[in-house]
């Protein structure tokens, strides 16, 4: 069997692996009921679903022509790097500088990993997922998570 598409046969082995793992992952967790779902529930069906899109995918990755197999380019190093970096430092910067400062950190960085860097955009993106980020999981969902730095809270 020959593989049509080279981006879409890695991309659809990927899918099965991270759904299959989550879900495994997930049987070590109480599934409960449809009516009272426990923790291994919705993990448990999403990394299903996330296996059977990949199955789907590779199924088009043998199966459907592409022009000259989609082969898979060189790989991005720079904004892989910087994604992970950006995680990494908000998650060392927000119990110390809070929310409000640690997110637009994260977002200042990751948006270094694209090609396009426009600094209004960023300053723009800052301030809409700041403000919904604190009203999802402040407001919405009473987490206890500081939102300025520690020599300002108190």
């Amino acid at each position: 069997m020959k593989i049509k598409s080279q981006k879409d046969f890695w991309s659809a082995l990927l899918f099965i692996v991270a759904g299959l793992a989550f879900a495994a992952g997930a049987t070590h967790y109480s599934f409960g009921s449809s009516a009272r779902p426990g923790p291994g529930y919705f993990p448990f069906g999403l990394g299903i679903l996330l296996a059977l899109l990949g199955a789907f995918v590779l199924f088009r990755s043998l199966s459907v022509e592409t022009e000259g197999g989609d082969p898979v380019g060189a790989f991005p190093w720079k904004p892989l790097g910087l994604i992970v970096l950006s995680v990494v430092v908000f998650g060392a910067t927000l119990p110390r500088l809070g929310l409000f400062l640690a997110l637009p950190i994260l977002i200042l960085i990751s948006s270094l990993a694209g090609d396009e860097f426009r600094l209004r955009d960023v300053a723009v993106n800052c301030v809409v997922l700041t403000l919904g980020s604190w009203a999802i999981f402040i407001k919405g969902l009473d987490l206890v998570i500081p939102l300025w730095p520690e020599f300002l809270a108190g």
